[in-house]
């Protein structure tokens, strides 16, 4: 008697998230005389919301829509939020981050849902950012109820908090702007007249002309002076009053020695320099607007990388309760679910669940890191399509993105010793250079008797010797290369290392990723016939691994992986799991080694010729038997022969470091030319 195949299960999508789903589990509901289905009861919930709220528009304005659940089980309070709220009695205003948009549709469902609550003054949604800008009025409503209504339809708001250094310094930089366009608009008006005024002094110019040319001059000059110029008349009158004389004191004598001078003249009949006191406030203005630029921009590496670092993570209870709470209330041992889309807080071990991880910004490679359990997952990198539970292994200080942020704050304020001479002369560089003007003033006085000329000389030693190029120069160039250096993925541990790296005698290259492509492919493959498809094994065990090795043999198997479990990698040797039942090992021969698995001299002569043909080879055991070896090829980068040669221009020591066997070494080395090569190191050497 034939036997009887069961009827094929039935798949549904959600009617809200578009989730497929089967129909026999699914939360089904009439909803207007229609049967509609749902993956979730949290679904549900948000369908009724929407038609309820008439914008059902929703659902037919959405697009390229990622399918999911919404996240309504997560508890929220205010209090996480209160910090980030300004305004005043009568308007409150927040910026939020939100996780679950999933297309530009959601902009607008979010914008339509809290404008209909009463007290709600505006919502803007930027979609690019994830970043929600609400105003509302506190009397008709509270932050809580905004917070509620977000998470009731799917959406989770997180604080959102701004640098408020780097704001300090938009507003300074805002201010400069205006100051120096007023300096610059009065500045080329008085240049025209000053034109007239200088073509006068050598051709001849009759008083009833000239006077009004001065007088306009005059007027032209003033705002330049009182009000582009008030930072260093200013910044010049304190320091005479704490007695630490700077450079804003040398800005404000020269401008205003050749302002009072010019003033003088117009009344006592001789020419007039208001062009001169105008330039000098235009000029320095220019070099402070574009310093306080370079500073912002400095400011703004920490703040990208700040933004990284979450400032609140969904904790999960003992009981299995999830509320959101401040990161620094989390410590080593805690558990915290990460949702898709949203960046991991801290760093941890993954004890449930399976994602792909976007960690671009630890490594630089934007594809994706598969996760699973017992994988490590790092602050600061996101999930891109799967839910994760976190076991966390130390408190925010101790992730290593913070380890990151310090090591670029710590290069930003160690200063090099070219900038300790700096800071030891600018004690004395201005009284110097007030002292060396007097000097020249006098010189010239009695010298030649022309006190225009001795002004203007006078003046001159003042102004060049502002911005001074130890005081300004120095700090600036070293925050500016830091920077820089830090979104070339250069971290720079300090100012010192400016001046050292011109004493370098010996460079180290890592071969994998510097001297190599870092991007392995496979090349050959040998089954020793103890397992039937050693590919697929092979490839569904490394399917989970962060090494490059071990991603280009997962990317070698096109179908689908099997299932592992209880995955662990042991840096720098291997990877091991669980598939069907059956232990299986991938890594080095000492790898295989340590947990006693001996492969025979014939098959490790095979793996030594593929070694010295620069191929790394990595050993697969299963049930504790060799069962085969995979060999891959990382070729050279292009631009590692003339690197190396330019390196060996400049009379330098080269030297290779590698976690690969000596062959590969041998390999690497015979076409690199470099001798001095270090083989077989681990992670911590």
């Amino acid at each position: 008697m034939s036997k009887i195949e069961p009827p094929p299960a039935l798949h549904v999508s959600c009617d809200h998230c578009m989730q497929e789903i089967n129909l026999t589990s699914a939360v089904s509901a009439q909803i207007k005389g229609e049967t509609r289905h749902f993956c979730c009861r949290g679904c549900l919930g948000v369908y009724e919301i929407i038609r309820n709220n008439s914008l059902d528009a929703f659902y037919s304005r959405r697009s390229e829509w990622k399918p999911g659940p919404p996240e309504t089980g997560v508890t929220i309070t205010a209090a996480a939020f209160l910090s980030t709220v300004t305004g005043t009695e009568r308007q409150n205003n927040i910026e939020l981050l939100l996780s679950g948009i999933r297309c530009a549709s959601c902009i607008w469902l979010i914008e339509k849902y809290l404008m209909k609550i009463d007290g709600v003054l505006s919502v803007r949604v930027n979609y690019a950012t994830h970043r929600a800008s609400i105003s509302w009025v506190p009397e008709k409503t509270e932050l809580a109820t905004l917070l509620d209504a977000l998470r009731s339809i799917g959406y989770i708001p997180h604080p959102s908090q701004s640098g408020a250094a780097s704001d300090v310094l938009a507003l300074e930089k805002q201010e400069l702007l205006l100051r120096f366009g007023t300096a610059s608009f009065f500045s080329m008006q008085l240049m025209l007249f000053s034109a007239a005024l200088y073509a006068g002094f050598f051709q001849g110019m009759e008083v009833r002309y000239k006077l009004p040319f001065q007088l306009i001059s005059w007027a032209l000059a003033t705002p330049v002076i009182f009000y582009s110029g008030f930072p260093f008349l200013s910044g010049g009158w304190r320091s005479i009053r704490t007695g630490t004389l700077n450079m804003d004191l040398l800005v404000a004598l020269g401008s205003l020695a050749a302002y009072s001078y010019s003033l003088a003249a117009i009344f006592l009949g001789g020419e007039v320099f208001f062009d001169t006191s105008a330039m000098i406030v235009t000029f320095i203005l220019l070099g402070r607007f574009l310093e306080t630029g370079s500073r912002l921009k400095a400011g703004n590496t920490i703040n990208e990388l700040l933004e990284l670092q979450p400032r609140e993570a969904i904790l999960i209870s003992p009981g299995g309760g999830r509320t959101i709470v401040p990161v620094s209330e989390i410590q080593a041992g805690a558990h915290i679910e990460v949702i898709p889309g949203d960046r991991i807080p801290l760093d941890g071990t993954v004890i449930e669940g399976e994602a792909e991880v976007n960690e671009s910004m630890l490594t630089g490679e934007s594809n994706a890191v598969l996760k699973i359990e017992g994988s490590r997952a790092y602050a600061g990198t996101y999930s891109i399509n799967g839910r994760l539970k976190i076991r966390v292994e130390g408190n925010v200080a101790r992730t290593v993105l913070a380890g990151i942020i310090r090591t670029v704050r710590e290069a930003q304020a160690r200063k090099a010793p070219i900038q300790g001479i700096a800071d030891r002369t600018a004690g004395f560089f201005v009284p110097a250079t007030i002292a060396l003007a007097l000097l020249t003033f006098a010189w010239w006085k009695f010298s030649s008797g022309n006190t225009v000329t001795a002004l203007m000389n006078a003046v001159s030693v003042m102004v060049i010797a502002c911005p001074c190029a130890l005081g300004l120069a120095t700090p600036l160039a070293i925050l500016a290369g830091t920077t820089a250096a830090g979104r070339k993925g250069i971290l720079v541990k300090g100012g010192d290392v400016f001046e050292t790296v011109s004493k370098t005698t010996h460079v180290v290259l890592d071969k994998t990723g510097t001297i190599t492509e870092g991007k392995p492919s496979v090349t050959d493959f040998i089954d020793f016939g103890s397992s039937e498809q050693l590919l697929l094994h092979a490839a569904s065990l490394e399917a989970c691994s962060e090494h490059p090795s071990g991603r280009a043999i997962a990317a070698s198997w096109n179908g689908k992986y099997l299932q592992t479990v209880h995955f662990r990698a042991i840096p720098g040797k291997g990877v091991s799991a669980q598939i069907n039942g059956n232990s299986w090992l991938a890594g080095s021969k000492t790898f295989m080694e340590s947990e006693e698995i001996i492969f025979t001299e014939e098959q490790e002569k095979t793996a030594a010729s593929f070694e010295s043909e620069g191929k790394t080879v990595v050993r697969i055991a299963c049930g504790g038997m060799p069962a085969g070896m995979i060999a891959l090829i990382d070729d050279l980068r292009k631009e590692a022969i003339p690197l190396i040669a330019a390196l060996r221009r400049k009379k330098l020591h080269l030297s290779i470091l590698t976690g690969d066997n000596s062959g590969v070494a041998a390999y690497i080395s015979s076409k690199c030319g470099i001798s001095d090569v270090v083989a077989g190191l681990g992670p911590l050497g």
